[in-house]
């Protein structure tokens, strides 16, 4: 016995205890459902959703990151920074009861032994910046009065003096340090704020969400404004984005499903035991997932979502295959085994090439990218399980049930109507007649959409906000509508993200910010003119990206670090000398702020780290003179390409002023990098995986019908499948992204599924006698037929998840709707072409694995 011959044994074997032990069968799948169900129990492992550093080892902007963390940052001690934040209810925070919510606050922590064994410095003081308290200071008139004398002397003021008092406050040389702590909003010169934040940096890996909680809850209790942190209510947000989402596309999809396959099938029980097997799929592949810990939010939608198109796709083949088989006189049993029997090589073929074509994404240097291939290829092997066993026994006795009673279970398959028929079968006709034109158009288009593929977006993540009103979503009627927004967790963290920029680690600076490292010559005039330009392409840059407060950029360089330092010093040595580096004599603090050394600037370096020995944290001194330095400009938290262009734009003003080296570096430029090296990874992997489902396919169809050159033909169309998805990307305005270039990944694995059902039903019917034309048309109105009613299904499925008020969802929804339409035209309409012209010349040539008609392939 050959491998072709005992493959068919096996699937005959399988459809022949399927179906005359269906009941036992049952009894077997829903006893391996429960254990599989189980898995949902099980503790989750952490996702890993971030890329690993190794990815961009080698790029220039990776180079400088490292360098900038030994040569500035090297033996500091790890630390972390903890927001807590202050909203006004009314109106402004900046009043007594908002300065009073916050030193009650600091008050609270500094009592609890836990907060203060996590904070980095010796004491509390140290660890809390709080802009209440210069206020505080200066009301109480005294010097280093505690937290308690600060309060009462808060207390005590009248509303006019609290206001005179913030008014001067900000109004001092130091106040851009407190302006840190306010929305990026705030109009200098004013005593109006929304909210106001306190930051406390721990130890790195300390853990007090709790503590800092519990403060923020027993302070709201007793003031008229209201004091959280966010720590905590990321995660309880992240938790309710996909019950939200179930909510609003599960109900759709199911209708969907509901109405497509009642017009398909036009059979009740047809339909209950179709959507009994989507069921049972979706609880394999949680259930499984579960008991790999890669049950997750990033997971939990897309995941059920192919699930269910890969069962509806099983499902029409099982059930339309069933409807060609048998005759009025055939029994249900052996028609069903006959049938099942018949697409269990197709589902074969089908799983095996999908996983190899999601198999090479397993190196993806993305952890969340690696755990959605591996639920897939779980979602695909619990389909093919349930779809060959439970399925089919589950017909078998609904059907059987149905004829004792009398009722006729004999139907019409999907495509063998007249309408269809002529639709379908007319790209046999065209075939016979123009299959030269069909393949060069094809070609032509492919070629177009390969050129499509350089002109996509490019981002490593998109920019979606789950908290944003989505707009008619939310009006929807009952749990469907999407009220996420609405909760206050969500508003609290709209609030402190709109209203205040992101945190930083850095000592120097409360903002996240961008590093521009200067290297080489950077003691020369030149360079200190190029650090003013960068201050001044800073203040030009997008506020969206780059912190501005009331047109106030706090650029930190060498520069800005001597300017302010002379000029809080102006009759100092320093200042003189750094007067004279500017060819100027002037003891005028506002004059000082805006000069630039054009002369002596290594002499004027000198200077300045001997006076402020924390200099060394902007320009790095060495034995030669100095080697670098960085210039830090405070950027807005988020991703998107306009992040790294900001930044870049920058960077290129600061190198054209300069003969030093200039490097940006932070998140916008870093992401940048990344997605760089990782859409060159999914160019290597779709390339591994396309060869891959080549390989597999000649081998597969070598030894099941003896023509490796059967299996190449069929999996030509997924080249031109992966074309026309870029070419729609591009049209649509879709960008490639970490995760949508996974989505277009598994475009192989999905699209490939409906060329093996027309090829290996086209083989079938040639082995069977039929001549080239008679087994194209079988194919294409009869697997056609049944692949048109999934194509539908499937990419209504898909196509829903627009509906999603989160760009990402959006994303996938359209790309694999893409997918899963252009995979149905290609094999319906392009693939018989290149079937007939293989039969033609390949198979008439020297293959014989196919018994050769007696007609002509005419």
């Amino acid at each position: 016995m050959n491998l072709a011959d005992g493959l068919t044994a096996v699937t005959g074997g399988v459809a022949r205890v399927v179906t005359d032990h269906n009941r036992v069968v049952v009894l077997v799948m829903l006893v391996l459902t429960a254990g599989v169900v189980f898995g949902l129990t099980q503790e989750q492992r952490d996702a890993e959703n971030g890329a690993s550093e190794s990815v961009i080892e080698g790029t220039a902007v990776h180079d400088a990151e490292t360098y900038l963390d030994a040569r500035y940052f090297d033996g500091e001690d790890e630390t972390s920074t903890d927001a807590v934040y202050i909203q006004g209810n009314d109106g402004s925070v900046l009043n007594k009861a908002g300065l009073l919510a916050a030193l009650d606050y600091q008050i609270a922590v500094g009592d609890s032994a836990s907060v203060t064994d996590a904070l980095a410095g010796e004491t509390p003081g140290d660890s809390i910046r709080n802009p209440a308290v210069p206020v505080a200071v200066r009301l109480a008139d005294e010097p280093d009065p505690d937290l308690a004398t600060q309060r009462q002397a808060v207390a005590d003021a009248s509303p006019a003096a609290v206001d005179e008092a913030v008014r001067a406050t900000l109004a001092e040389a130091e106040s851009d340090q407190i302006r840190q702590f306010l929305p990026v909003d705030y109009e200098a010169g004013t005593s109006d704020a929304a909210g106001m934040r306190l930051l406390l940096t721990v130890t790195d890996g300390a853990d007090i969400t709790d503590e800092l909680g519990e403060a923020a809850t027993t302070v709201s209790e007793s003031t008229p404004v209201t004091v959280f942190t966010t720590a905590g209510l990321q995660e309880d947000v992240t938790q309710q984005v996909l019950p939200e989402l179930a909510w609003l596309v599960v109900p759709m999809i199911l209708f969907v499903l509901a109405v497509i396959l009642g017009f398909a099938y036009r059979d009740v029980t047809d339909v209950v035991v179709s959507f009994t097997g989507v069921v049972v799929t979706l609880l394999w592949t949680f259930g499984l997932m579960g008991w790999l810990g890669l049950l997750g939010q990033q997971t939990g939608l897309v995941v059920p979502v192919l699930a269910i198109a890969l069962s509806i796709d099983f499902s029409f083949h099982v059930f339309m295959r069933y409807r060609e088989r048998r005759g009025t006189d055939d029994g249900i049993r052996d028609s069903l085994r006959r049938s099942t029997a018949a697409v269990m090589v197709a589902f074969v073929l089908v799983t095996v090439t999908a996983v190899v074509g999601f198999v090479p994404n397993l190196t993806n240097p993305v952890g969340l990218i690696r755990d959605l291939t591996v639920a897939f290829i779980l979602a695909v092997l619990s389909a093919f399980v349930i779809f060959t066993t439970l399925v089919p026994a589950l017909k078998t006795s609904a059907d059987g049930l149905w004829e004792r009673f009398g009722f006729d279970r004999t139907a019409v398959a999907l495509g063998k109507g007249s309408y269809l028929g002529r639709v379908l079968g007319g790209s046999v006709t065209v075939a016979q007649r123009a299959s030269v034109v069909v393949i060069a158009l094809a070609l032509v288009v492919g070629a177009v959409g390969g050129v499509a593929f350089t002109e996509v977006d490019r981002q490593q993540f998109q920019d979606s906000d789950p908290l944003s009103d989505p707009g008619w979503q939310s009006e929807l009627p009952g749990p469907m509508a999407y009220e996420l927004h609405e909760t206050e967790a969500a508003q609290q963290l709209s609030f402190a993200d709109d209203q205040f920029a992101t945190t930083g680690d850095d000592p120097d600076s409360t903002f996240a910010f961008t590093q521009f490292l200067l290297r080489g010559d950077v003691a020369t005039a030149e360079t200190m003119q190029a650090l003013a330009t960068g201050e001044t392409a800073a203040a030009a840059a997008d506020p969206d990206v780059v912190v501005n407060q009331g047109g106030v950029v706090d650029v930190r360089s060498p520069l800005t670090a001597m300017q302010e330092l002379a000029a809080d010093n102006p009759d100092s040595a320093f200042a003189a000398q750094f007067a004279a580096a500017a060819d100027t004599q002037t003891s005028d603090p506002d004059r000082l702020r805006s000069l630039v050394p054009q002369q002596d600037v290594p002499a004027t370096l000198d200077a300045f780290v001997e006076a402020a020995p924390q200099a060394t944290r902007l320009l790095e001194q060495t034995d030669d003179g100095y080697a670098s330095m960085r210039l830090l400009v405070p950027v807005q938290g988020g991703f998107g390409d306009d992040r790294a262009t900001a930044m870049f734009d920058i960077e290129e003003e600061i190198d054209g002023a300069t003969a030093a080296s200039v490097t940006a570096v932070g998140s916008g430029t870093l992401n940048d990098a990344y997605i760089a090296e990782i859409v060159d990874g999914i160019v290597t992997t779709m390339l591994l995986a396309l060869a891959g489902v080549f390989v597999v396919l000649a081998a597969v169809y070598r030894i099941a019908y003896n023509s490796a050159t059967l299996g190449l033909v069929t999996a030509l169309p997924i080249a031109l499948v992966l074309a026309l998805v870029f070419g729609g990307m591009l049209l649509l305005g879709e960008p490639l992204t970490a995760v949508t270039a996974l989505i277009v990944s598994i475009a192989i694995g999905l699209g490939i599924d409906y060329n093996i059902h027309i090829s290996d039903r086209f083989a079938t019917e040639l082995e069977r006698g039929a001549d080239v034309g008679t087994a194209l048309r079988e194919a294409t109105t009869g697997t056609g037929g049944a692949l048109l009613g999934s194509a539908v299904t499937s990419t209504g499925t898909f196509a829903l998840l627009i509906v999603a008020p989160l760009a990402t969802f959006q994303s996938m929804g359209v790309i694999l709707a893409l997918t899963l339409a252009a995979s149905f035209l290609l094999s319906v309409f392009v693939l018989p072409s290149l079937l007939y012209q293989w039969a033609r010349f390949v198979r008439r040539e020297g293959e014989q694995g196919l018994r050769q008609s007696a007609s002509s392939s005419d």
